[in-house]
Order: structure tokens, then sequence, then C-alpha cells
């Protein structure tokens, strides 16, 4: 569970209801005709910008804001050094009954385990990854356009109930309702989107390049093992995909086992 998410959705909800309840009654802010307008009309201009393909899927990868298993770098890295060290030891048919993290990577593994060219595996693994990149690229802009789309409906809703407003001037009792629906609409629209559209959006789209670079690190090291990579070397190959300050004490700690008598490192 991504707590970030969690926590910066629910106390930006926590403070604006708090808000709302301290300074007067909450069903005042409540309008079913601004909510059906913005929400419903937000929803259906979204929906005709993409396909329902896409539309479907970005609202099943919400999921991914929330709570998204990619395997953590530094443990995929010495996943990967302990896999090129059963392939230099047992061969590269030993990968093929390796449980491993990912079905990228296994898929990676089986390849190698089948004897495809290092150009195959790079093209296939390529391709997939690319695929996968445009799946997860569809969640983003649909909540995108959602972020976008929101507070526009807010502001027809807003002319709306102006217009309205000003066509029952002569009806006092009708001046107020059409008052709330202006002003409501464009506080659903803005609220839609500030802080529900596109923090998601935001944090799909940082989903997707994690994903986008675990992908390639795998890549990167089923290529090396195929190429008969030293482990140390595939270690400190992949250590460049670990953030600079982690990157210098796995270096050091990677060299100095290098370095110690066989005695002292067992």
């Amino acid at each position: 569970m991504d707590l970030a998410t969690l926590i910066g959705l629910v106390g930006a909800a926590v403070l604006v209801s708090a808000a709302v309840i301290l300074g007067t009654s909450p069903e005042v802010f409540m309008n079913p005709t601004g909510l059906l307008l913005v929400v419903g009309g937000s929803l259906f201009v979204v929906l005709a910008k993409f396909s329902l393909t896409q539309f479907r899927f970005a609202f099943k990868a919400v999921a991914r804001a929330f709570k998204f298993q990619l395997p953590n770098t530094q443990e995929s890295i010495e996943e990967l050094v302990e896999l090129s060290k059963i392939s230099r030891k047992r061969g590269l048919l030993a990968l093929e009954d390796q449980e491993v993290s990912s079905p990228f990577l296994q898929k990676g593994l089986q390849m190698l385990a089948d004897g495809f060219s290092a150009e195959m595996i790079s093209e296939m693994m390529g391709k997939e990854r690319l695929l996968t990149l445009e799946r997860n690229e569809a969640g983003g802009q649909v909540f995108s356009a959602f972020g976008e789309v929101a507070p526009s409906m807010g502001m027809i809703g807003t002319l709306v109930g102006l217009v309205q407003m000003l066509a029952n001037m002569n009806e006092p009792s009708m001046i107020g309702p059409a008052m709330a629906v202006a002003l409501l609409t464009t506080l659903y629209g803005a609220m839609i989107a500030t802080m529900v559209a596109n923090p998601i959006a935001e944090k799909l789209w940082l989903r997707m390049n994690q994903e986008a670079k675990m992908q390639q690190l795998w890549i990167d090291a089923v290529l090396a093992i195929k190429g008969d990579k030293n482990p140390r070397v595939l270690e400190q190959m992949l250590n460049i995909y670990l953030p600079p300050e982690r990157r210098g004490k796995e270096d050091e700690a990677s060299a100095e086992g290098a370095t110690k008598p066989a005695g002292e490192q067992a």
C-alpha cells in the first residue's frame, strides 16, 4: 500500500470537510443538479476523447496509485546477481526452474534457457516493454483529461446557473437554487480536478516510469547473463539504476567484498 497517496488524498478530503462542517451546515454544499452536471458531464466528455477499452483500463488502473507491487531495485539487483552466478555454475538451462519476482523477468529467463540469441531477446523484451508502456499510459492520459475537463464543466454549470438566475429575477424563490448551482458547480469541478483526478494521474505517470525503468534493468541483466558477464561486473553495471546516494555505498561494499581474503569473506 502506498501510504503517500492514501494520506495525501484522505488528508485533503478531511481538511476540506472540516472547513465545511465548521463553517456552516454541510447540506448547503450538496447540490444533486450540480454534481450530476460536473461528474456526469466530465465522464462523458472524457469518454469521447478515448476508446471504451482505454476508459475501462484507466479506472482499473486506479488501484496502481494506491497499491503497487514492483520489486525493490536493490533487492532485484541482488536477485539478478544470484541468477548470474547460477548461470555461470550450472549453465543457462538452470535458470528455467528459478522462481523470480516478475513475470517479465521470468519470460527473459525462459528465452535464455531456450537458447534465443541476444538480438532476439533484446527485440522481444523491448517490444513487450513498449506495449506495457502504452497500456499504462492510457490510465495517466484519461485522468489527466479528467483533471482538465472537470473545472471546465464546473464553469459551464456556473454559466447555466447564472442564466437561470437572471431569467427568474422576478421570482425570488428561484434565485437561491440557481445561484447555488452557479457557485457549487465551480467548487465541484475544482475539487475533482485538484483533489482526485490530477493526483491520481501524476501517480499513474510515476508508476509507469518506475515500471519502465525496472523492465529496462531486467533487459540489461538478461542480456548480460546471455553474454556471460562476471556477476561482479553485472552488479556494478546495474548499480547505475540506484539513486546516487545509495550507489556509492553499494559500490564500496562490493569492492570490499572483492578485496577480502577468502577466509574473511566466509
